[in-house]
């Protein structure tokens, strides 16, 4: 079938297919649709692609994706001091930020995948735990996508960081994982058995009148 777009809508479609979640149908509706705005809000959508990477830095402490080196978090003397929650990604702070969480963060960059050769050594673990020996942390929350990659991630670095207590390098850290279970509004009749299984572990006391 010969091509009848012209080669600028081509070559949009094409990239936009790259992104994820977005396939070519919905590239060429999402192309159509940036054809019916203004130029001037084309000129914005294009200058916002190329600042998008411009005075940006990844903070040395947390590693979260920021402007300034350390970041605002890490700056917050407000925030708990001593309560450290780790995470995959920068999305995930986002994520935390929204549900109120008012410590501290750590962020690996992924997850251990061997299916993905990424190993241990090619996520931020090692500088988490040297950043729990220079700090005061009482508590790590493993806050690691609850797949196979997610828990074998938040296995390996409870290993090491009770390895690094036996060894009296640092010592008091309570380590934590973060509940997993039945979303809210979830039906129970769709709930896969590993998400019921974790609901169940996960139950607590409960009272009508609470």
């Amino acid at each position: 079938m010969r091509n009848i777009l012209p080669r600028s809508v081509e070559q949009m479609s094409s990239l936009l297919s790259t992104l994820p979640s977005i396939g070519p149908k919905t590239a060429n509706r999402l192309t159509f649709f940036l054809l019916g705005r203004q130029e001037g809000e084309l000129e914005e959508f294009g200058q916002a692609f190329i600042n998008l990477r411009k005075n940006l830095v990844t903070c040395s402490n947390c590693f979260l994706i920021a402007e300034t080196d350390p970041c605002v978090i890490c700056q917050d003397k407000q925030r708990v001091q001593d309560k450290l929650v780790v995470v995959e990604e920068p999305l995930d702070v986002l994520a935390l930020e929204k549900a109120h969480f008012d410590g501290l963060y750590h962020v690996l960059g992924g997850q251990i995948s061997p299916i993905n050769n990424v190993s241990p050594d090619d996520l931020k673990i090692k500088e988490l735990l040297s950043r729990l020996e220079a700090g005061q942390f009482k508590e790590v929350i493993l806050a690691t996508d609850p797949s196979l990659e997610g828990e074998a991630t938040a296995l390996y670095i409870d290993d090491q960081v009770n390895r690094i207590q036996k060894e009296g390098k640092l010592k008091g850290i309570k380590i934590t994982r973060i509940a997993r279970g039945l979303p809210v509004g979830g039906d129970l009749e769709y709930a896969d058995e590993l998400t019921l299984a974790r609901a169940l572990e996960g139950r607590s006391t409960y009272s009508a009148r609470d």
